[in-house]
């Protein structure tokens, strides 16, 4: 079976995006604009893409949406519904490189960058570049331009390990081990960060740094390697899903559509450099999340499955290393898609396909 699926022609992202559009935001904000969106193939710089293409049709916007990507073939199979349209064109590039573009850009979302574990640890300096060279070489395109809005997309993985608190606050600094190739990402996004401050405290740059807790739905590949895709590509083909451990830890598991409602409400109304992102009531176990899994298509009578038998019933929670969400909910943002219903719209996104 595929690992994958056509995401822009997906009934369930089509309705994701229609439902963003319609929120009672400013979009009229990008009027006219020239916008970038870089690692566009990823699933939720595609969002971003989707939201951008729908805010032009529900509101005759006149925006143009380039998305740049390293990997074109992916790419037009994961955008084909977008292609053939005069609003959106597609990049061939690799923002670790120098690059100049055809048109200058008033806002920049900047999603490019390896997100699968593996390849942290596989590809570190890939990793590390596209989030180092790659955020300094397109504030650099953003200045000769005149300047504009630049909008990172970055991870929980900056803070580290914070102790003593249950739900992270954007001002929380905790431990990284940085000397490691896994460190390539958590490092990486670091950088960046301070890339884009130290940019938009010399230049005429807008910064916003969104750091996103964990995000699942619909364009998560099923070899990810991510739990949360692990539990999907369980269930899409049928299989109990296997737990490798008791599955005490807690995450903040936010339906991808939701995580990206949160950017636009931080891009468009808010007044703050960085946004927690993520679903206070998604503040749930590793083990929990995959009895959503397994109780989502309940006539497939999946169970959890446990790698050492003795985790099967030793399950007890522990203190939760999720996002606090304070600041992007005083802006008026609230999760629209409870777990359930977001696990059950990702499994269904592969049901109805079409898949790659």
């Amino acid at each position: 079976m595929a690992n994958d699926v056509a995401l822009f022609d997906s009934p369930v992202f089509q309705e994701d995006v229609q439902q963003i559009v319609r929120e009672p935001l400013p979009w009229e904000a990008y009027r006219g604009q020239n916008v970038l969106v870089t690692g566009a193939s990823g699933m939720i710089p595609l969002y971003i893409v989707g939201v951008l293409l729908a805010a032009n049709d529900e509101h005759g916007l006149g925006m143009h949406i380039s998305g740049m990507v390293r990997n074109v073939a992916k790419a037009e199979r994961r955008l084909s519904g977008a292609l053939a349209r005069t609003d959106f064109t597609l990049v061939d590039g690799d923002v670790a490189e120098p690059m100049e573009f055809d048109r200058n850009f008033n806002t920049v979302f900047h999603g490019a960058s390896p997100a699968r574990p593996v390849l942290h640890n596989g590809s570190p300096v890939t990793t590390l570049k596209a989030n180092t060279l790659g955020t300094i070489n397109l504030l650099d395109s953003l200045v000769a331009a005149g300047g504009g809005s630049f909008v990172l997309l970055s991870s929980s993985e900056v803070y580290g390990s914070v102790s003593g608190v249950d739900l992270i606050q954007e001002d929380s600094v905790g431990e990284l081990q940085h000397f490691a190739p896994r460190a390539s990402y958590s490092e990486g996004k670091r950088i960046a960060e301070t890339a884009l401050a130290a940019y938009s405290a010399e230049f005429s740059i807008r910064p916003l740094t969104i750091r996103f807790g964990h995000i699942y739905g619909p364009g998560m590949a099923l070899d990810d390697g991510r739990v949360q895709a692990d539990f999907l590509a369980d269930v899409v083909r049928g299989r109990d899903i296997k737990m490798m451990s008791a599955g005490a830890p807690t995450r903040t598991y936010t339906y991808v559509a939701d995580a990206v409602l949160g950017l636009f409400y931080a891009h468009l109304i808010g007044s703050d450099s960085v946004y927690n992102v993520a679903d206070p009531q998604g503040n749930v176990s590793i083990r929990q999340l995959a009895q959503k899994f397994a109780s989502a298509r309940p006539e497939r009578g999946l169970k959890l499955a446990f790698a050492n038998e003795a985790d099967s019933g030793a399950y007890s929670p522990v203190a939760s290393l999720g996002l606090a969400s304070d600041r992007i909910q005083s802006l008026g943002w609230a999760a629209k898609t409870n777990l359930e219903s977001g696990v059950s719209r990702a499994i269904r996104s592969f049901e109805q396909g079409p898949l790659i």
